[in-house]
């Protein structure tokens, strides 16, 4: 990892033509925070969030103070409560951390070199985690940036991004954790360009953000080319503007027909004060052909993880300094007014109308993650502050 609302809806697919003025995008509307909550002792990083309680992890390390700890919220007030904590033996980040709800598993990711390594917790009793297993092989002990676990064919596996050293590259490792106590590799592959960073899985498919080497898509099981998590087969491959391919969530709405891609560019930045990097939308209707067709731009900021409300069909991003962004993403997205496109033909979402919404852009925040949580609210990680709790949006009828 580096250190880095409603406005009215202006109506795209028609109208417009290459003479016309480029249109000014609206001002979305500032969106209803409470917060900060939690305190500065660390770096607080991503989160993950289940029907009552969440989990937020740690980084690098903060005047003298390492990011080896895991914190449990109590997420049911209005104001989040901070329940406990897990300190992470031999740990100096934790900065991904999941909750398996149908399993009873948190999955924490462990950095750095030579500890690098996932730990899987029973949370049965979500606010007293116990250690199942501490994993770390040769493949893995150069630093687990991210994992990710999702089932497959009724099994349950981890996805780890590897990270790269000056001797080695960064490698994709898939584990079996079906059996929590005993994970066993299936599939260990280098890739990306220097990174690996981050997956997405769903119905068979694997998503892949390989930094320069683009955005990739592989079967594992719902491609249609006899791919498994054990032999991944790879469907396609795509650079996206910039590079950088830092994070990735395939849209599943009805009206665009999940061929949506929305891919995160992470590019420099300064923890606190800088940021930099877009959000590209790229068409995966045809993995051997992908392209991209729209994308959103802050400047002076940048884009790092994201949640979807796919029943809204609202992108939350978390913008770094610039806090959080909402975006529409429903409907076709790659159409828009002549006025609304770039040189390249893609649509600028906001001058499309699309950006609906943003907060703690205003509050001195620096955002790495956001995600859904009770009573209609996104809950937002500040790296310098801790929780922030975000009111949602829904996007007019398109």
């Amino acid at each position: 990892m580096t250190a880095v609302a409603l406005a009215a809806l202006v109506a795209c697919g028609d109208g417009g033509d290459a003479t016309d003025p480029p249109a000014q995008p609206p001002v979305a509307a500032t969106l209803t925070t409470t917060g900060p909550f939690g305190n500065a002792t660390r770096f607080t990083a991503e989160l993950t969030v289940g029907t009552r309680y969440a989990y937020t992890s740690t980084w690098g390390t903060r005047a003298g103070v390492r990011g080896n700890a895991v914190l449990i919220w109590d997420v049911a007030p209005a104001d989040p409560v901070l329940v406990d904590s897990i300190i992470v033996p031999n740990a100096g980040t934790t900065g991904d951390v999941q909750l398996i709800e149908d399993a009873n598993l948190l999955l924490v990711a462990i950095e750095p070199q030579p500890n690098g390594a996932i730990a899987l917790y029973d949370v049965a009793d979500r606010t007293r985690p116990r250690l199942v297993t501490r994993y770390q092989t040769r493949n893995t002990a150069n630093g687990v940036h991210t994992a990710t676990a999702a089932r497959v064919d009724g099994r349950l596996y981890a996805f780890l991004c590897i990270d790269p050293t000056l001797t080695a590259e960064a490698q994709l490792v898939i584990l079996d954790i079906t059996d929590p106590a005993t994970p066993r590799e299936v599939w260990v592959q280098a890739m990306g360009q220097p990174f690996v960073h981050d997956v997405f899985v769903r119905d068979g498919l694997l998503f892949t953000a390989e930094w320069d080497a683009g955005l990739g898509v592989w079967d594992i099981g719902g491609g249609g080319r006899g791919g498994s998590p054990s032999a991944p087969v790879r469907l396609g491959l795509v650079l996206t503007q910039g590079g950088d391919v830092h994070n990735v969530w395939w849209l599943r709405d009805p009206q665009s027909g999940a061929r949506y891609a929305l891919v995160g560019e992470e590019g420099p930045g300064t923890i606190g004060t800088s940021a930099s990097g877009d959000i590209h939308v790229v068409d995966v209707s045809n993995p051997s052909a992908m392209r991209e067709v729209a994308y959103f731009t802050v400047p002076a900021a940048g884009t790092h993880n994201f949640w979807v409300d796919e029943a809204a069909g609202v992108l939350y991003a978390a913008y770094y300094n610039a806090g959080v962004m909402a975006l529409d993403v429903r409907g076709d997205l790659s159409s828009c007014a002549e006025t609304a496109r770039d040189a390249r033909g893609r649509c600028d979402l906001a001058r499309a109308g699309r950006w609906i919404g943003r907060a703690l852009h205003d509050r001195g925040a620096y955002v790495w993650g956001v995600e859904g949580a009770p009573g209609g609210t996104v809950l937002a990680t500040d790296m310098l502050r801790g929780l922030w709790r975000v009111q949602r949006v829904a996007p007019r009828a398109r």
